[in-house]
């Protein structure tokens, strides 16, 4: 069976990710989109909301699964008999950060990393950026699927 697994924070998820998403799972049995927990950041949304928004999305491809973890990448593909990672490349600023990882993953465990263009219609999105425009009142529902844009507004309302 083959298996891959598109790490990320998901803070939001935007269309973007869900491009990518869509694209692997016609290419893979199986694909683990996985939410990494990174200690060092805050959260604008916590892990188990990021959890509830990435099933609403993927709820139509079904064999996408929705997973979390804490640690390195490669153990978790260790442990779930993975041997592909995929990672959305917007620019190249992307790729220089990407390419690190990826060479770092495949040192410690042969681990493959495939880098694959984002579609151009999202290449500038990024969750950081979908936050702002939200947080100042603009429309991001050309950016995120429209249950996060919803999650979006009302977080902003509660702070």
């Amino acid at each position: 069976m083959r298996r891959a697994v598109c790490p990320g924070s998901f803070d939001p998820v935007t269309l973007g990710h869900l491009d990518i998403f869509e694209r692997m799972s016609r290419l893979y049995d199986e694909v683990y989109v996985a939410v990494f927990a990174n200690s060092s950041k805050q959260g604008f949304f916590d892990i188990d909301e990021r959890l509830e928004m990435l099933e609403e999305v993927t709820a139509d491809l079904p064999n996408v699964k929705v997973d979390s973890f804490q640690g390195l990448v490669v153990d978790y593909c260790k442990s779930r008999g993975i041997d592909v990672v995929i990672k959305g490349i917007r620019a190249v600023s992307d790729f220089d950060y990407e390419l690190s990882m990826a060479q770092m993953n495949h040192g410690l465990s042969g681990v493959e990393t495939f880098l694959i263009p984002t579609n151009r219609l999202y290449s500038f999105v990024s969750s950081s950026l979908v936050r702002d425009v939200a947080k100042w009142g603009g429309d991001v529902s050309g950016y995120v699927p429209e249950t996060v844009a919803r999650r979006l507004v009302a977080r902003l309302r509660e702070q």
